[in-house]
């Protein structure tokens, strides 16, 4: 089999998983409840967010929140702060792929 096989989590509970974590890029599979967020920090790659379940409200620098819908993937800069937060009813569910690997950065 040449193929690599990579499962993620299908609950609705918070959750964060790393899913791969390969030389070229690291992909995190994210699960936020209403009210649940993501500590404020600065992107350690250049980011992808892959919106593929409800709305993400988004703070990037200090630009105004704006909101991500399922649908959408959102690229970040490399150095970005950001918050990420669900202030709606639905659950939000996203993809995140950081190219290249932080790692290139000397991050982890």
């Amino acid at each position: 089999m040449l193929e690599k096989i990579y499962g993620f989590s299908t609950l609705d509970t918070k959750n964060i998983e790393k899913l791969v974590d390969d030389d070229p890029l690291l992909i995190n599979h994210m699960v936020l409840p209403k009210g649940e967020g993501l500590p404020e920090h600065y992107s350690n790659s250049n980011v992808y967010m892959i919106v593929i379940r409800g709305s993400m409200t988004l703070t990037l620098d200090e630009q105004e929140p704006h909101l991500y819908r399922c649908g959408q993937i959102v690229n970040i800069p490399y150095h970005t702060k950001m918050n990420v937060n669900n202030f709606n009813e639905a659950i939000l569910e996203f993809f995140v792929i950081k190219s290249p690997n932080p790692r290139k950065y000397g991050g982890v």
